[in-house]
């Protein structure tokens, strides 16, 4: 007699935990937003010890951004939490930034204002579409989240007049491809709510 066979076990699959490198250093950027806003007040967007202090601190902030999700991806550490986590501490960190920026008047609101809607109600529609699939950083994104950082810190760092002066052409770039991929995003996730709809 051929001996039945053995009912398929079900794969183990690995539990990730919460504490881990990843969302450590996520963590680590949300506690460095108010040291990085405290450093900004304390210039006064005048003294340049403190903007130099500022932009050091926003650089380092903005590596964790880009480390944490390859260290996430690479050794196979991504968590719900850390979904969460790592946008909400990038939005702080760019928010703050540019809040601080229009509110010592270094940057026009309205370049504030275009940018924080933009980054907000993609974050929400993230969200919206999460049940039908994930909408993934594009190319164009990554380019996006490149020059913001780049504009910020030019305006940050105590530049001398004629390198000042390339600051508002990085930040131009940034707001352009800014909203340029924010309809890219709109459009990726009608695209995704389509099939539910027609599933009704």
């Amino acid at each position: 007699m051929t001996p039945a066979a053995e009912p398929a076990q079900p794969p183990v699959v690995a539990r990730v935990p919460v504490l881990n490198a990843a969302n450590g250093l996520t963590l680590l950027r949300l506690v460095l937003v108010p040291v990085f806003a405290a450093s900004v007040v304390a210039s006064g967007a005048t003294h340049a010890g403190w903007r130099i202090a500022a932009c050091l601190i926003f650089a380092v902030a903005s590596v964790t951004d880009l480390v944490d999700g390859w260290i996430a991806r690479r050794f196979g550490l991504v968590t719900s939490v850390g979904k969460v986590a790592d946008p909400i501490a990038d939005k702080a960190l760019t928010g703050a930034a540019l809040l601080l920026l229009s509110w010592y008047d270094l940057l026009p609101w309205w370049v504030t204002g275009v940018i924080l809607v933009r980054e907000l109600g993609i974050t929400a529609l993230r969200f919206w579409v999460i049940r039908h699939g994930v909408i993934a950083a594009s190319r164009g994104g990554k380019i996006k989240t490149a020059l913001q950082i780049l504009a910020i810190t030019w305006y940050l760092w105590p530049m001398p007049a004629g390198l000042a002066a390339v600051g508002p052409w990085l930040m131009a770039a940034a707001v352009g491809v800014t909203v340029v991929t924010g309809f890219d995003y709109v459009a990726q996730a009608l695209r995704l709510r389509r099939p539910a709809r027609e599933d009704a």
